[in-house]
């Protein structure tokens, strides 16, 4: 089994399968912290597609945009918590 094979037929999949789920998450969760916790989650699996298409298709670049968005993803969770901590003391 090829590198190529084991990318299209196991991990792409999974990595599908998690998005859905994680998006019936976003969708029903109870409460916001379970809504913005679903977000960062599919930022992070978004991640995960960005670097197997990079390695697959054999382009670099790609994995420069991957940074960008775990940096983004990073600092909107910490200002969110922030917001919830503040929001508390109030």
């Amino acid at each position: 089994m090829s590198l190529e094979t084991y990318f299209d037929f196991v991990i792409l999949p999974i990595l599908t399968i998690s998005v859905l789920l994680v998006f019936i998450r976003l969708f029903k969760g109870p409460s916001v912290v379970d809504r913005v916790m679903a977000l960062d989650l599919i930022i992070t699996i978004g991640i995960g597609i960005i670097t197997v298409y990079s390695i697959r298709q054999e382009q670099e670049v790609l994995l420069d945009v991957s940074i960008i968005l775990a940096l983004i993803a990073f600092l909107g969770t910490i200002a969110f918590s922030y917001y919830i901590e503040k929001q508390q003391d109030d």
